[in-house]
């Protein structure tokens, strides 16, 4: 299907590249924008050639489309707020994926009730990280339920990733590694046996501050911690690898 160039714009809205894919995605400063943390879950989430795969919280999107060069699966998104889901649909028609992608308004607690049990090869997710505290969220209100727990906490995510992915299908989620903890207990609780574990650092030496999770649903107890993840060398510019995965091998094409 041919990219469209005639996607409207809402007000605030413009158009940014994915990385080096030939993919551009509608962004807004208004609402909460994707960052490095979607890019590596994107990498890093184990995704079948064919078959269904689901992003849930898919915010503008992102995850899908940069999913869609990985695979030739049907790919869909769950979002909850209404304009974000727009703006991911529209990005989706302006790349010319709508028979690949498609794009759910719909709350992921209650998805499987329309979507089916069991339904999916594979699940992502990049869900909102703050535990509600009480405090005033200093946000606005996109931003605020795109960082805080506000219409689903970690364990409707996990419960959710259970219900609807099929059984030895995976469950892939990128999130702070303070909440490691939770994750684990929780996928097991829930019957995703938790396989691979890696560590996002910004440098070395320092404390990681993202952690990307796959389980496996009723997989076998075995899990793998994969070697960290360094964002910046010592010069303060991207790794090697993260380079390779934000612009691709030297002379890949995009």
């Amino acid at each position: 299907m041919e990219k469209s160039n005639q996607i409207p714009l809402r007000e605030g809205e413009r158009i940014d590249d994915l990385l080096t894919q030939n993919l551009h995605i509608i962004q807004s400063r208004e609402v909460f924008s994707f960052s490095m943390d979607a890019v590596l879950l994107g990498r890093f989430a184990s995704v079948p050639a064919r078959g269904r795969v689901l992003d849930l919280c898919t915010g503008n999107g992102v995850i899908p489309l940069l999913l869609s060069t990985r695979t030739k699966a049907d790919i869909e998104g769950v979002e909850i707020q209404e304009r974000l889901a727009d703006m991911a649909e529209r990005s989706v028609a302006m790349n010319g994926l709508q028979e690949r992608i498609r794009i759910h308004q719909a709350d992921l607690k209650s998805f499987h009730e329309t979507a089916g049990h069991g339904m999916y090869d594979a699940v992502t997710v990049n869900p909102p990280y703050t535990q509600l505290t009480g405090s005033e969220i200093k946000a606005n209100r996109h931003e605020a339920i795109a960082r805080h727990e506000i219409h689903c906490t970690l364990e409707d995510v996990v419960q959710a990733g259970a219900r609807l992915v099929k059984q030895g299908g995976k469950v892939s989620m990128v999130h702070r590694p303070h909440r490691l903890a939770d994750i684990l207990t929780l996928m097991r609780q829930y019957r995703i046996e938790p396989k691979r574990v890696r560590f996002v650092h910004p440098r070395a030496g320092m404390e990681a501050n993202m952690v990307l999770v796959e389980g496996l649903r009723d997989g076998k107890p075995e899990m793998r911690i994969l070697p960290p993840l360094i964002v910046y060398n010592e010069q303060g510019e991207y790794c090697d690898e993260i380079m390779t995965i934000y612009y691709g091998k030297p002379g890949e094409e995009a």
